[in-house]
């Protein structure tokens, strides 16, 4: 029989070779032909008495990349309109059913009584991963970079083809647990310990030794289908287990404050399943699979965090019609902390790297920063040597403008001073080559005024880096009114070579992720001013999904520099564009108490020398005009004050037109300022409560705490019509770039 995604031949020895390979897709996904065609090659090998065994390998670099996510938002479109015309039964059965598919296709592997190996040539993640395991045995071709793991709980998911119940059985359960719920993958070495694959061979010697195992008497029995068989960890009621699954659940909480349904679905399946024989336990997995797999947090958080995040990463903002650009060489004017690291991520992506500065001294500092980043990845193993040295090669250090000249690419990323920066354009626009590109990192100044010091502003454009830089994988491309689309279409390209994540916006004050973030530390900030006790506005925060809480935030940002953007902010537009109980405090902080946040060790917590286990100032309270009786506080109106005042922010800039497309919003505020992942970001958040619940709510919290919480009119018209951000504003299309 003919395959289309599988090629497969039988040796002299009666051994099949699966060899995976989708046409026209340069890494293997399980999607619906993959496993309707993996099912027909289980029957016909086990049907077939000349076949002894099976070798499953593939033909890319990598095995498997996991399930086509894509397929299961079908899924659950598919059981909407099953829902409405058949009603809830009938939707649940065949979304059971269709779930399980990948399940039983596996199990049917472990129990063909053939023995199957899985030939592992590259990196196997998730539904290629769980495939793997249920082979009888497992060979993997060292390489360095190969990665094993489930990382479906980034998006909401679980493993739901065996990966609950199969690791657990392989793997002790406290790491068992740990690479469930964290979802990081792990290298051969740590694979190979865990016995998660049972042998790790030249790649030349791969498929011989698979097939050598299936020859030497290679067993067709799982472990767990053996009698007598006993799991890692002893069973659940057990000193062992009582140890493990408490504690589990504790971490669980402290981690997640139960906003992760499918987080919670891992530990019912493995408590439950493995309790059970292996059959009963998959029927466990798949139920909760199901049950997951209609959440609005998996729904959310699979659209907004591979979906959306897969498209604007192949270039769904970039302009049509223009040739693929690459920067070649790159010259970053301001070799602070932020500047260096782009310099350093830029070197890192193989880019040549000048920094320029005022003297020789500072652009040396800015050279010395990266020097340091990756110097300790050497210590830690993750570099080699010679990569650093070959990096640093790449970063020249001058206070020299005329090494501009023949940049493809000009960062401004000095200090947020309009000065400043008009001194800085004004050097180095003279120097400029044909074709290239100017942009400033500015974090809050319109690109639109600094565009006005600049000559031809259709070179002009923003490219805003969050901080760290070699962490934070958002990248704002900001446009003026006359950036042109080669423009947008190297910045765009740029931030593809160093392996960020581009939303573009038109120009603003804060721009979008700013625009938000700052509704949230001024959240804090006015819970502060009302007597709320600052443990419970960080909790509250962390509790509602944030990944910190407002005060450590702030103090991370710089309390005079947020004290700075206050100023300039009220210089710009009047003294009402500031909350002014907010400026006097920090005032207070920072000019009176000399405390500028983590960067010199005093802000709203203190910092030890160590650098380890802050805690929060005793002196805030002081500072407090009343405190307030936590006893009499809502914790969940605290929860929503959170999220809320920041999407009906993200719902003014769509009003606006600072966000065009609604995925940016989405994805750029995960990426960029943490909004709680769980809700798919700022406007899903909106869409899966339903708009007209989430405007009577910012109708409530306006009538108690103030105009923020006003909804802006597109949102009370979309209430009104019933509509969500992503049915009136629909996504177009990505669009790739060569």
């Amino acid at each position: 029989m003919a395959y289309n995604n599988f090629k497969f031949e039988t040796d002299v020895d009666g051994i099949a070779l699966v060899t995976w390979d989708i046409p026209g897709r340069s890494m293997n996904v399980l999607d619906e032909t993959s496993i309707n065609e993996l099912e027909a090659i289980v029957k016909e090998t086990t049907g077939d008495a000349a076949v002894k065994g099976v070798v499953i390998t593939s033909s890319k670099d990598a095995f498997c990349a996991g399930a086509d996510l894509s397929m299961l938002e079908g899924m659950s479109r598919t059981y909407k309109e099953v829902l409405k015309t058949k009603g809830e039964e009938a939707a649940n059965q065949m979304l059971f059913d269709q779930s399980r598919r990948f399940s039983l296709v596996f199990r049917s592997i472990e129990t063909c009584g053939k023995p199957w190996v899985a030939a592992i040539n590259g990196l196997a993640l998730g539904g290629g991963f769980e495939l793997t395991l249920s082979c009888h045995h497992r060979v993997a071709a060292e390489n360095p970079k190969t990665r094993l793991g489930l990382p479906e709980i980034k998006v909401g998911l679980f493993p739901g083809a065996g990966g609950t119940q199969r690791v657990p059985r392989i793997v002790p359960p406290q790491e068992a647990m740990t690479m469930l719920l964290k979802g990081d993958a792990v290298d051969l070495a740590k694979a190979k310990a865990l016995k998660l694959v049972d042998a790790v061979v030249p790649r030349a010697d791969m498929i011989r030794t698979a097939k050598d195992w299936i020859k030497g008497g290679g067993k067709a029995v799982a472990p767990w289908d053996e009698k007598g068989f006993r799991l890692p960890g002893g069973p659940v009621f057990s000193k062992g287990g009582m140890m493990m699954f408490p504690a589990g659940n504790a971490i669980y909480r402290r981690e997640t404050f139960d906003n992760y349904p499918a987080a919670r679905a891992v530990m019912q399946c493995v408590y439950e399943g493995l309790q059970l024989p292996i059959d009963a336990a998959l029927r466990v997995e798949s139920r909760y699979f199901t049950q997951i797999l209609r959440s609005n947090e998996a729904a959310a958080m699979i659209r907004s965090l591979f979906l959306s995040m897969q498209e604007l990463n192949k270039g769904a903002r970039r302009p049509e019609g223009v040739p693929p650009t690459k920067v070649k060489k790159l010259a970053v004017i301001g070799a602070g902390f932020m500047g260096a690291s782009v310099g350093y991520v830029s070197a890192r992506a193989g880019i040549d790297v000048v920094l320029i500065d005022r003297d020789q001294d500072s652009a040396d500092k800015g050279k010395a920063h990266a020097q340091k980043v990756i110097d300790d990845l050497v210590k830690k193993g993750r570099v080699k040597e010679a990569d650093r040295d070959a990096l640093l090669s790449r970063i020249t250090a001058t206070p020299d403008y005329d090494a501009i000249r023949d940049c493809d690419l000009v960062i401004e990323a000095v200090f947020e001073d309009r000065g400043v920066k008009a001194e800085t354009y004004a050097k180095a626009q003279p120097l400029l080559k044909e074709g290239a590109i100017f942009a400033s990192n500015t974090s809050t100044l319109p690109i639109n005024s600094l565009a006005e010091e600049f000559k031809d502003q259709s070179k002009f454009i923003g490219i805003h880096f969050f901080s760290p830089v070699e962490k934070m994988m958002l990248t704002e491309i900001i446009l003026g009114n006359n950036t042109s689309d080669l423009a947008i279409a190297t910045a765009l390209d740029y931030v593809r070579q160093i392996g960020k994540t581009p939303i573009v916006v038109n120009d603003s004050r804060g721009f979008f992720a700013n625009r938000c973030v700052l509704r949230f530390t001024a959240e804090g900030l006015e819970m502060l001013m009302e007597g709320v006790p600052p443990a419970m506005i960080e909790n509250c925060a962390r509790m509602a999904g944030m990944p910190v809480g407002p005060l450590s935030l702030s103090d991370e940002v710089a309390l005079d520099l947020v004290l700075k953007i206050m100023k300039a902010t009220e210089a710009d537009l009047g003294a009402n564009a500031v909350d002014q109980a907010q400026k006097k405090l920090m005032i207070e902080m920072v000019e009176k108490q000399g405390r500028f946040g983590r960067k010199n060790g005093k802000g709203f917590y203190d910092y030890p020398a160590t650098g380890r286990g802050k805690s929060l100032w005793p002196g805030i309270s002081a500072l407090q005009p009343k405190q307030l009786d936590p006893d009499t506080l809502d914790i969940e109106e605290l929860k929503q004050r959170f999220l809320v005042v920041q999407a009906v922010e993200a719902a003014r800039t769509v009003e606006d037109r600072v966000i065009t497309d609604m995925r940016e919003a989405d994805v750029g505020s995960i990426l960029g300022f943490g909004f709680a992942p769980f809700t798919g970001g700022t406007l899903s958040y909106i869409d899966f409560m339903g708009t007209k619940k989430f405007v009577a709510l910012c109708h409530e919290l306006a009538a108690k705490y103030g105009p923020r919480f006003a909804p802006p009119k597109l949102l009370e018209d979309m209430a009104a019509r019933g509509e969500t951000f992503y049915g009136r504003f629909p996504p177009k299309k990505a669009y790739a770039a060569a």
